[in-house]
């Protein structure tokens, strides 16, 4: 009982000794990893990479068991994985370790460091007709059910995709946007990347979700790609089905479906034209001034008579 109790002691005085001996540095970096390691794991969840870090961790485990008990080829081969490992750990999770920085890049923490700024007057004023004539093109390419799919870039840039496609840097508008997706025309099974308010690229390809096992297989390869690039980007994706011409709203990895003309206007305005005049407003404002002053006028000419 003495001994046990000696022992019990012993181990709380090393703890004692231990927590005493870590400072302000040592425990901001425990957190700092906590965080990190969290990070990571909410990050491979539900993906590819989970299998492949189980795998990763039974067969480091196998080969230090074997190690230990003398195993000497055994020994030879775990001692080349783990020269090897950094390497290998970076070919297998590249497309999880690219989305990870891709997501520090876009944070708010991240924004006064954008190599390009779009807030310009002239790129607003831009921006503001291209929302126009995408409401109104979406509106038409509902009715008829014809399938479009329209990505808007923001602050992440969409070089890889625009090399794909076909570069028109055209001004938008309501019958370009139709003829574009306009069934079997060369370039209606891409997508159009609108930069700065005009109508940069058209058939352009979209990468594909990473989790696009887990996607409602009613929605086809429109909708698929538009979640795939708005997994990678912080653009905003319109897509037109083809099927019930419902509009579909991409962002941040999630579809939202069921749009009209006027939710679609309020959410591209909201997103896109925060610190621009509502145009539509203005020119309300300017015919219900009209239409005071015409009254106006007509009331003081019933004096008169």
């Amino acid at each position: 009982m003495d001994t046990l109790i000696y022992y019990l002691t012993d181990i709380w005085n090393s703890l004692v000794s231990v927590f005493r001996s870590i400072g302000l540095i040592d425990w901001l970096d425990i957190i700092f990893l906590a965080v990190i390691l969290y990070w990571l794991i909410k990050l491979v969840r539900e993906t590819r990479a989970e299998q492949l870090i189980k795998g990763v961790v039974v067969l480091a485990a196998v080969l230090f068991i074997l190690n230990q008990f003398g195993f000497k080829a055994m020994g030879v081969i775990s001692q080349m994985v783990m020269n090897v490992g950094l390497i290998a750990f970076i070919v297998m999770f590249q497309p999880e370790l690219r989305r990870a920085l891709e997501k520090v890049g876009r944070s708010k923490v991240m924004q006064p460091l954008a190599l390009f700024d779009t807030s310009l007057p002239e790129t607003q004023g831009k921006e503001s007709l291209a929302v126009e004539q995408i409401v109104l093109a979406c509106e038409k390419l509902s009715r008829t059910a014809t399938g479009a799919l329209i990505v808007i870039e923001r602050q992440t840039r969409l070089g890889e995709q625009i090399e794909t496609g076909t570069i028109l840097n055209a001004i938008p508008s309501e019958e370009l946007f139709r003829n574009i997706f306009f069934p079997n025309t060369p370039l209606h099974d891409g997508a159009v990347i609108i930069r700065n308010g005009m109508i940069y690229a058209a058939g352009c390809f979209l990468p594909k979700p990473s989790k696009e096992e887990l996607i409602n297989k009613e929605l086809g390869s429109r909708h698929r790609a538009a979640i795939g690039m708005s997994e990678v980007s912080d653009a905003i994706i319109i897509v037109v089905s083809e099927e019930t011409g419902m509009i579909s709203i991409a962002e941040n990895g999630r579809l939202e479906r069921g749009f009209d003309r006027e939710k679609l206007y309020t959410y591209l305005t909201k997103k896109l034209l925060l610190d621009t005049p509502d145009p539509r407003k203005n020119r309300e404002k300017r015919k219900s001034s009209k239409e005071k002053q015409a009254a106006g006028r007509t009331e003081e000419g019933g004096e008169r008579k």
